[in-house]
């Protein structure tokens, strides 16, 4: 493991019943920034980090946390180190958000160190940050979209670790819902240290916010890098199956796609051309 890794998965191989979803995979966390999965559905990116997670058992391969074999680590001492906030995650009815937090402090609890004090303040804090503390007594299935987002994300930080995998975080969210959770997510790495994995569909918006990009494909890692270094029209077409143009963003200074055309109307172009009447 490098100096610069917490996080690391060797040789992964996972799959549903006899249909494999990753065959070999090698990545490193690289301590410090914030990591985007991209790629087409079904390639493997939630899986992927179900298993960073410790959620998935692999067939095959090994995920290390701080060096540990992660399914050897104690499932407490896990949660002290690493977050995860699932796709798409439910909060049972009627649960205000104050409690939700308060959830994330439970790997902190034993039975010789129950709730006291210094809870509150960290659930005070992960509210007041987030921007939540004026909704801690609100149920969280009252809350909008991009509320209960940051609801989740204030119970991860109340959790206290300081490596965070989201799933799919901006999903079912407006663009200025999506926004505000990435730059939530921002301000997270910048304010707080946090080494944050999540898994984005909208390539731009990872462009933006990540400082590593990790494009997969069939499973696999087929790039990974800065933006600004691997995110190309071949790499966009290679993995997506888009034509597009890669220009620079002219508000972020990051790569910007923009697509020219999808799979189908690249198959209809290749049909009218192969129909097209040669001229001897």
């Amino acid at each position: 493991m490098t100096d610069s890794s917490r996080l690391r998965a060797q040789g992964l191989r996972l799959a549903y019943g006899d249909v494999p979803v990753l065959d070999g995979l090698d990545l490193d966390v690289t301590d410090g920034e914030i990591t985007a999965i991209v790629g087409p559905n079904g390639c493997g990116k939630s899986t992927l980090l179900r298993a960073l997670s410790r959620l998935l058992r692999p067939q095959a391969g090994q995920v290390l946390l701080d060096g540990r074999l992660i399914h050897q680590t104690p499932t407490r001492q896990v949660a002290r180190a690493l977050g995860l906030l699932p796709q798409s995650p439910v909060a049972p009815e009627g649960l205000t958000v104050a409690d939700l937090v308060m959830r994330g402090r439970q790997p902190h609890q034993a039975w010789f160190r129950q709730w006291g004090a210094d809870d509150e303040d960290v659930v005070a804090e992960a509210l007041e940050w987030t921007g939540m503390l004026d909704l801690a007594d609100r149920p969280v299935d009252t809350l909008s979209g991009g509320q209960r987002q940051r609801a989740w994300i204030s119970m991860a930080l109340a959790q206290g670790t300081d490596l965070l995998l989201l799933d799919e975080p901006t999903t079912f969210l407006d663009l200025a819902h999506q926004l505000d959770v990435l730059d939530l997510v921002g301000r997270l790495h910048r304010e707080r240290g946090r080494t944050v994995v999540m898994v984005l569909h909208d390539l731009n918006l990872a462009a933006r916010y990540a400082h590593r990009l990790v494009a997969m494909r069939d499973g696999r890692i087929v790039a990974s890098g800065p933006p600004a270094e691997i995110l190309t029209p071949e790499l966009v077409e290679d993995v997506f199956g888009v034509r597009a143009l890669v220009v620079t963003d002219p508000a972020a200074g990051t790569p910007l796609v923009v697509p020219l055309a999808g799979p189908a109307a690249q198959a209809a172009e290749r049909g009218a051309e192969q129909l097209s009447p040669k001229v001897h």
